[in-house]
């Protein structure tokens, strides 16, 4: 007979000597979209860099999840996420043989190949000289002092071992490099509420001739299939299916509420259900819609959507008010146009209203754009350690807005290049002149027309 399992409420002191594998001036903790731009900057400005990616490839939601498009490198009338962040676009636009400025695309959006943007970042990695590996999760840190982080600490299919670095910058997404040193953060909404997670997928056989003679928002028909019985969850909010090749879309559908990202076995259920959602979707697609008729379930993404988790508490939080306001700071090391586009974390009707509400009314006009300042990079009581991504120092509002790849790739790249100003400067994240950032960014290519040098 099986004893019912009691909770863990026991510790262990777990002890051992590792090795020191690798000593560098920058330490990057994850491989996404804020890990490559911060990588890269930082090896381009003459550093040595070790990248510990958890994952099978880097690129983070746009590879190993599957997220089928990027959004808004653009304001409307200015790219915005120059630099790294324009070299990224304007490679793989050339490489899915897309026009990177047609007229019609004015913030610079880009349905992606996942096969095709793994190789690319595989080769911009290898082309800088940037130490790397994949299958590497950074799993705690080690302290000098209260704040100071001395060594990462990474698991492999080798063992666990240590990278000895001057500056380190948390690219993870959830901030766990920073909460792990000691970080204060916040997570959610006043209850502790996240937006729902979301397993993108492949899919074939689509006939996109038909499908662009329909609604994108199908709102009528996800009433009727809701009324019909056909959803277990009956939510409203699609966000669709989007060309990535003749007849192959990348699906952003069906949402994993309740999900948090910081928990393994909310995680695990997440990706259980989410898997589960797509017979119900392609159900819905094939019999309620135009041009899905003979669409053919091809992959779930290996890496779940995760829209939210922490964001670090910086010296700087960067708020809805500075959105509506289209703030400029003496410091601002970019700017960002995306809307705030926080999905409701429950799937009634009223959330989904509100929803709507937001996303139609927290949007700018083309040309406008909020300006991102150096201190939404630095945690606060952490003197060697950066933020970059989603998980950088913002409200729950701009987090719905800044958390979007383009805006990741500003952020990385910043990080990237304060990381070396620092390291060469023999200083730590505050002792950097914010000018010469500043220079060392519009030299890049940065968009910065606020810049003070």
């Amino acid at each position: 007979m099986l004893k019912e399992r009691l909770p863990d409420m026991t510790t262990r002191l777990f002890q051992r000597q590792i090795p020191v594998r690798k000593e560098v001036d920058v330490f990057v903790a994850g491989g996404g979209p804020a890990g490559i731009a911060a990588s890269l900057a930082a090896a381009r400005q003459g550093c040595s860099v070790y990248l510990a990616e958890g994952q099978s490839c880097l690129g983070g939601m746009c590879t190993a999840g599957l997220v089928p498009g990027m959004l808004f490198f653009g304001d409307g009338k200015n790219l915005v996420a120059g630099g790294i962040g324009r070299e990224i676009y304007e490679r793989l636009c050339r490489l899915q043989s897309k026009k990177p400025y047609e007229p019609n695309n004015v913030y610079l959006n880009i349905n992606v190949r996942a096969e095709v943007l793994k190789k690319m970042y595989d080769e911009m990695i290898l082309e800088a000289g940037i130490d790397f590996t994949f299958m590497t999760q950074v799993i705690g840190v080690d302290m000098a002092s209260a704040s100071r982080i001395s060594h990462a600490i990474c698991s492999a299919k080798s063992g666990i071992f240590a990278v000895k670095a001057q500056l380190f910058i948390d690219c993870t997404g959830d901030g766990d490099l920073a909460a792990w040193a000691g970080a204060q953060y916040e997570k959610g909404d006043s209850q502790g509420a996240m937006m729902p997670g979301t397993i993108c997928s492949l899919w074939a056989g689509i006939d996109w001739g038909a499908v662009a003679r329909y609604p994108q928002f199908p709102d009528k028909e996800i009433h009727k299939a809701i009324a019909d019985g056909l959803f277990s969850v009956p939510d409203r909010h699609l966000p669709g299916i989007l060309p990535v090749d003749r007849t192959v879309g990348g699906g952003n559908i069906g949402h994993n509420f309740g999900v948090d990202g910081t928990d393994e076995a909310s995680l695990t259920r997440a990706l259980i259900e989410g898997r589960r959602m797509m017979r119900e979707y392609e159900t819905f697609y094939k019999t309620y819609l135009n041009g899905y008729e003979n669409m053919e379930l091809v992959a779930t993404a290996s890496l779940p959507g995760i829209r939210e988790t922490r964001r670090i508490t910086g010296d700087y939080i960067l708020s809805l008010k500075d959105f509506e306001a289209r703030a400029v700071f003496s410091d601002e090391i970019g700017r960002f146009s995306y809307p705030v586009d926080i999905h409701a974390s429950t799937p009634d009707t009223d959330a989904f209203d509100r929803f709507v509400e937001e996303y139609r009314s927290l949007r700018y006009e083309p040309g406008e754009s909020y300006g991102i300042p150096y201190r939404t990079l630095t945690p606060l009581g952490l003197d060697n350690v950066f933020v970059a991504g989603r998980c950088v120092s913002t409200d729950r509002y701009v987090q719905g807005s800044i958390r979007v790849n383009p805006g990741c790739f500003i952020t990385g790249q910043a990080a990237g290049v304060a990381a070396a100003a620092a390291v060469q400067g023999g200083t730590d994240t505050r002792g950097i002149s914010t000018r010469n950032l500043q220079a060392r960014l519009l030299a890049m290519g940065m968009y910065l027309p606020h810049a003070q040098t």
